[in-house]
């Protein structure tokens, strides 16, 4: 869907709505990259919320096209489920919404490991192996935010596309997927894209399981309520992402007032029920769901049950 493509009123409770993605109504991708065969990573589900992610399958769905500065997407799976090993250019960083998750960084994910769980925030360098596995009981769900408006492409370990080939996948150096199993064939003008070489891994930034610690920010060292900057200049994840997060709690029967953006801002309501306001309207969102925010004025939260929310803008 194309938001500007609407023909209703400027923000028209009817024209918020469509600017509105319900958890409920999240459509998943089952075959988003080359590891979907792979053993351990075939029950993952992928979702490009906003933006056209990083998807190798061209027929993912997106839901909100339009340009933020910034991409947000998500990964539900069921327990055991794993996300292989792989690299981006652009910052990534995660929301645990939902689980309890363990990220492996490294080629073979055994340079270091970090444990999560819902409410936490991790931020994840350009240019190093990540994967995760949900270590939990239950599914969970990840809400992603992947800096620039093209993110790039994913650089995935060797063994990646090892077990991509044995399953019947083809990435190719457009970064399209093909499932041969499914009768597609590689076009005889494109190739595949090569084996990531041992010269790209050399690149590729190493750490320490110290190291990686500083990249969580947990959810149990916030005491305030109001605002609490996570990734931003005053946020304890202060470096560069082209992007800021914040974690918004609004206790029961309470409001908070938000600026007025300059650009789209972007709402995800982690805990709890939440009403946007603004002098045309209103909007009531539920948990998991997502707002794209406008440049609109003087828009308002409040909470009847209490919430927390958290917020990306550019």
């Amino acid at each position: 869907m194309s938001i500007r493509q609407t023909r209703l009123p400027l923000w028209s409770p009817a024209s918020m709505e469509h600017r509105v993605v319900r958890y409920g109504d999240l459509r998943p991708c089952y075959n988003a990259f080359i590891d979907t065969r792979s053993p351990g990573s075939e029950a993952k589900e992928n979702f490009t919320i906003i933006g056209p992610g990083v998807s190798e399958n061209p027929e993912q769905h997106v839901h909100i096209a339009e340009p933020h500065g910034f991409n947000i997407g998500g990964a539900r799976q069921p327990p055991g489920c794993v996300n292989s090993q792989h690299s981006h250019d652009s910052a990534e960083v995660f929301v645990v919404h939902s689980g309890n998750w363990r990220f492996d960084l490294g080629e073979h994910g055994d340079d270091a490991q970090v444990f999560v769980g819902p409410g936490d925030v991790i931020s994840l360098p350009i240019k190093t192996f990540r994967g995760f596995t949900n270590v939990g009981n239950a599914t969970g769900f990840l809400f992603a935010v992947l800096g620039r408006d093209n993110p790039g492409r994913v650089l995935w370990a060797p063994d990646v596309f090892e077990l991509a080939q044995q399953h019947g996948l083809v990435l190719l150096e457009s970064g399209q997927l093909i499932d041969t199993v499914a009768g597609q064939t590689v076009p005889a003008d494109v190739r595949p894209m090569p084996i990531t070489s041992p010269a790209q891994i050399a690149q590729l930034k190493r750490v320490t399981a110290e190291e990686a610690e500083g990249f969580v920010w947990r959810n149990e060292e916030c005491a305030v309520t109001g605002m609490a900057t996570i990734i931003g200049d005053s946020g304890p994840l202060n470096w560069p992402h082209g992007f800021s997060l914040e974690r918004i709690e609004i206790m029961a029967g309470k409001a908070f007032a938000m600026a007025s953006p300059n650009a789209p801002e972007v709402l995800f309501v982690h805990q709890g029920s939440l009403e946007f306001v603004w002098p045309e309207g209103s909007l009531s969102l539920s948990v998991g769901d997502t707002l794209t925010v406008p440049a609109l004025p003087d828009p308002n939260l409040t909470s009847q049950t209490g919430c927390v929310a958290y917020r990306v803008s550019g």
